[in-house]
Parts: C-alpha cells; sequence; structure tokens
C-alpha cells in the first residue's frame, strides 16, 4: 500500500510540474474536447486566475447550443472516508486530492468554492427549502447548467430500476424518483459539492441529506437509515454519504431522490439515467417550463433553439392580442377607428354581425 502511494505521489508530482510550467489548464466539458475548439471556446482557464473561473448558477449564460448528449459514466465508487490527502498545484483555483481507492482528481480548491457566491445565496442549514417565497417567474427562462467538465466529476446515487417517477401521484405531485433498495445499501454523492442539509425531516423525508453543488444544483436524498456527513461537510461525487432506508413518510426502504434549481424541482430523468447509471448528458439546457409538475424527462434537445423561436413568437402574438369593454355609446365603426382597424375583423374575431346589437359590458377582441 505505502509503494502504491509512494508512486502516485511521484506520479502526482509530475503532473504538477507540468501544469505549473503551462501555467494554464484548460476546463472543458467531459469528453468534449474538440467541440470547445469547434465552437471557439476560450474554456475556462485555471491558470488566469480565480475570478476567470464562472461557475455561479446566476452567472451562467443561455447559449443557442448545449453539448451533443453524449453520456457521462459514473467516476470509480469511493468510500465513506473517501479523501485521504489534498496536494496544492500552485494555483490557489485548483487541487488535487488523492481517495483511498488509489485513484486521484484535480478539482476546485475549497478556498476558492468558499468565495463563490453559490454557497452564500439562500444558504441555510436548517430548512430543507431556503428559497420558498422565491417565485418561477422570477427565474429565468431557460439556463445552460455544466453539469461535468475536467473538473467537475458525476456519479450514480443509487443504480437501479424506480418505482415511480416524477409526476403526479394519487392527487399529489411526487417531485422526485423513488430508488427501491435494501436498509444499508450506500447512497453516493452525485456531483462535487457542500453539504447544505443533514438531519431528520418531520415533513416526510426522514432523515435527509441535501447537497448543493458548484453548478448551483441541490441534490436531496431521503428516507436514509444513516447519514455519513454533515452540514458543512465538502464532498465528492462518488463519495458516500449515507445508507438507504426507509425513514420518514415511507412504505418501504427506498432512496428518494430529488433535483432542485433554486428550490425548484424538476425531473431528475433529465439528467441521469437510472437503470445503466450514467449521466445523460454534461450540460443541461434548463427551461422554465420544466419545473412543472407535469413536465417529463423525454426533451428534445435538438428541438430546444426552433421550440424557443416557436415559444417567442406565440408570446408575441399573445402580447399583440387586445380587447375592448363596450361602453355606453359605442358602435362598430367607432370601436373600429379607435384601434385602426376594419368593422369587419372585429366580426370575424369575434363570431358576431356587423348588424350585432353590442350590450354594455361585452368584451370585444379588436386585435
Amino acid at each position: 500500500m505505502k509503494r502504491t502511494l509512494l508512486a502516485l505521489l511521484v506520479m502526482l508530482g509530475c503532473y504538477v510540474a507540468h501544469a505549473q510550467q503551462r501555467d494554464t489548464l484548460a476546463v472543458v466539458p467531459a469528453g468534449a474536447d474538440s467541440l470547445a475548439v469547434e465552437r471557439g471556446v476560450d474554456s475556462l482557464a485555471v491558470g488566469r486566475g480565480v475570478d476567470s473561473l464562472v461557475t455561479p448558477a446566476d452567472s451562467l449564460r443561455v447559449e443557442p447550443k448545449v453539448a451533443p448528449p453524449i453520456p457521462v459514466k459514473p467516476v470509480p465508487t469511493l468510500g465513506k472516508e473517501s479523501v485521504i490527502d489534498t496536494l496544492p498545484t500552485g494555483n490557489p483555483a485548483l487541487s488535487i486530492i488523492l481517495f483511498n481507492n488509489n485513484t486521484w482528481r484535480y478539482v476546485l480548491s475549497e478556498e476558492y468554492k468558499r468565495d463563490s457566491k453559490v454557497f452564500d445565496d439562500h444558504w441555510n442549514t436548517t430548512t430543507t427549502n431556503p428559497y420558498y417565497g422565491v417565485a418561477v417567474e422570477s427565474l429565468p427562462e431557460s439556463t445552460v447548467i455544466q453539469l461535468v467538465d475536467s473538473l467537475e466529476s458525476y456519479h450514480y446515487p443509487y443504480k437501479g430500476n424506480m418505482s415511480s417517477r416524477y409526476g403526479p401521484r394519487r392527487g399529489r405531485a411526487h417531485q422526485g424518483v423513488d430508488l427501491p433498495l435494501k436498509t444499508g445499501e450506500p447512497i453516493y454523492a452525485v456531483f462535487d459539492g457542500k453539504v447544505r442539509y443533514s438531519q431528520y425531516s418531520s415533513s416526510g423525508y426522514g432523515n435527509l441529506v441535501i447537497i448543493r453543488h458548484n453548478n448551483g444544483l441541490e441534490t436531496y436524498y431521503a428516507h436514509l437509515s444513516s447519514r455519513d456527513v454533515e452540514a458543512g461537510d465538502w464532498v465528492v461525487a462518488g463519495q458516500q454519504i449515507g445508507a438507504g432506508g426507509s425513514t420518514g413518510r415511507s412504505t418501504g426502504p427506498h432512496l428518494h431522490f430529488e433535483v432542485r434549481y433554486c428550490g425548484q424541482t424538476f425531473d431528475p430523468e433529465r439528467i441521469i439515467d437510472f437503470t445503466s447509471g450514467e449521466l445523460r448528458r454534461s450540460e443541461l439546457l434548463l427551461r422554465r417550463r420544466h419545473f412543472s409538475i407535469y413536465s417529463k424527462f423525454d426533451q428534445n434537445f435538438d428541438d430546444e433553439e426552433e421550440v424557443a423561436k416557436q415559444e417567442e413568437a406565440e408570446r408575441k402574438a399573445a402580447a399583440a392580442v387586445q380587447y375592448h369593454t363596450v361602453r355606453s355609446g359605442d358602435t362598430l365603426s367607432a370601436i373600429a377607428v379607435k384601434y385602426h382597424t376594419t368593422v369587419s375583423r372585429i366580426c370575424s374575431l369575434n363570431g358576431i354581425k356587423s348588424t350585432t346589437t353590442l350590450s354594455i359590458g361585452r368584451r370585444l377582441r379588436v386585435k
């Protein structure tokens, strides 16, 4: 074991030296290096300094296209005590961590993440939803969320068939997915991040762990039989954060798993294939309408741009609609002149004739 670790440290030393000589490390979506070149993207150059790294959720801007939907395989599973050492790289925004399974990863340093607004905005370790009161209408119409890249990893929370999907269920909103399991089976962090909540929730979740991730998403792990992390702990993808169980409002051992953005739930199947355990894509185009409990994961990402144009056209058409409330003395000809239209057009829009008697208070569509 010591010999293996020594060899690993030597190898890491070479990587660190190489990174320091280059003074830059391009951060691109996992498995999408060629895509970054094609876009002419300057990546996220870590060597340029902390300020050049854009990770807060409110700084993500909508691009007309997202990365092709190439599945991302999970990183190796880690144990409870996963990190055995952290090594500096000469760059304050970047660290190397060694794990107890003889693997290592580049990660954003805790010092950098502490400076991120993601872990300050609506941060509360005693409530399940600190965004209560934030109206969905106040959120962006669409947001591109980087799920993984060369510094951000992924691991399934639990792999298996679902017993209940996201959506309406028995007259109530089921805001996540349910994965049956045996009590005591390990549950893993999906992405790197910081534990915001870890305690027993009396609202039905039972033992609940909530992790806020570097990309602004929050993941909920409910009905656990035990919790292996506490609020404030930094975790990495694949790290065991608890064990499955049936605490709270539960009819049998299972993991209830949710994904939220600014407190709003959306279908976890949009990002994870729970049967294969793979991440469906490295980038997610999340639209405001996806926060509806009726919005399912079978989103056609390739048609998103066309759908956006259609929605904009419908919005403009709806905004152009005008109505007039009939008052004493109004005539169709006078109303037509007022709104720069014709009597025949008003009649066509309202299914009336030019000889129809107008009743006071009636609403007529004029455009």
